[in-house]
């Protein structure tokens, strides 16, 4: 099933990319410019939180696999949609929806999916403080809720999916819809009690805890989403099929490449992963594009709607 996205969704940003890398038809070449990588702003949109995420293991696969890559951040969401399909962007590490909306447009290709204890999962989850009587899905109706990037998986599409099945109606039954443009920043409205309750995913939520952030232990889980595949790398269709493979070969064995350290092998959030799948079926996602489904263009323009009242 095909996921059809409303381009109006999806903001263009200027990026400053030099340009596709120089490949040869041999793919063995792909070293003679670095190979521009551009990432979804998962850590609050912040620059350095991200690309300290995913530089270690950037660094790892271009260490065992002879390739030089420039990592870049996006402003949002979409624009990593716009870089790969206007040839800006080589590779990229996307959310599921943005892999479908890249997809759909024949700009991108799977490259390889995290794996953690032989899965390739992760979840989406609602959150209220731990002191609050919101304790499911239901008692969210007249409250405030904040949500993340109108175009990532986690932080909106799903947890909207989620209320939709609970009979929640987000735009007549919230009583107030923040869109913050990511799980951190939604995280902080909910400590800060500026919101009710807050969507984002598991990943950046154990990730502030991890590292500590102050009020992040105070929230609890009021909903938990079904397991959808873990957000993928993506490589441009553009790019020779010599290189694409050079490319999934080198994330699927990085794990066992000499000199890497475990701790070097990252995933969403910063995670500490096992490794890579350079072979994940695509259509392991399509399970994924019938939910999504089901906040459909026409919803997306009345959640907008609201979510610029204030």
């Amino acid at each position: 099933m095909k996921l059809k996205f409303k381009k109006a969704l999806l903001p263009l940003t200027a990026l400053a990319f030099a340009g596709l890398a120089a490949c040869s038809g041999k793919g063995g070449e792909a070293n003679s410019q670095p190979l521009h990588v551009l990432l979804i702003p998962a850590d609050g949109g912040t620059e350095s939180g991200t690309l300290a995420d995913y530089r270690p293991l950037f660094d790892a696969v271009g260490k065992s696999a002879g390739i030089t890559f420039d990592l870049k951040v996006a402003q949002s969401y979409g624009a990593v949609v716009e870089a790969l399909c206007s040839g800006n962007a080589d590779v990229a590490f996307v959310g599921p929806v943005t892999y479908l909306q890249a997809r759909q447009r024949d700009c991108a290709q799977l490259l390889a999916v995290g794996v953690k204890d032989g899965q390739s999962v992760y979840y989406a989850g609602l959150f209220a403080p731990k002191s609050s009587a919101i304790n499911t899905i239901a008692d969210l109706k007249g409250k405030d809720v904040a949500f993340g990037d109108v175009n990532s998986t986690s932080s909106f599409a799903y947890p909207m999916a989620m209320l939709i099945e609970a009979d929640v109606d987000p735009v007549k039954d919230l009583k107030a819809l923040r869109l913050t443009g990511s799980h951190a920043n939604s995280l902080a409205a909910l400590i800060e009690g500026r919101v009710d309750a807050a969507a984002l995913s598991f990943d950046s939520y154990d990730k502030a805890v991890r590292e500590g952030v102050p009020g992040a232990t105070g929230v609890k889980v009021i909903a938990r989403s079904e397991p959808i595949p873990y957000p993928p790398l993506v490589v441009n269709t553009r790019l020779p099929e010599a290189t694409k493979q050079k490319l999934r070969d080198a994330f699927e064995g990085v794990a066992k490449a000499p000199g890497i350290k475990p701790e070097m092998i990252r995933g969403y959030g910063g995670a500490q992963i096992d490794g890579y799948d350079g072979h994940f079926p695509p259509e392991k996602f399509d399970g994924a594009a019938s939910k999504l489904a089901l906040v459909s263009d026409e919803l997306k323009g009345e959640i907008l709607k609201k979510a610029s009242q204030r």
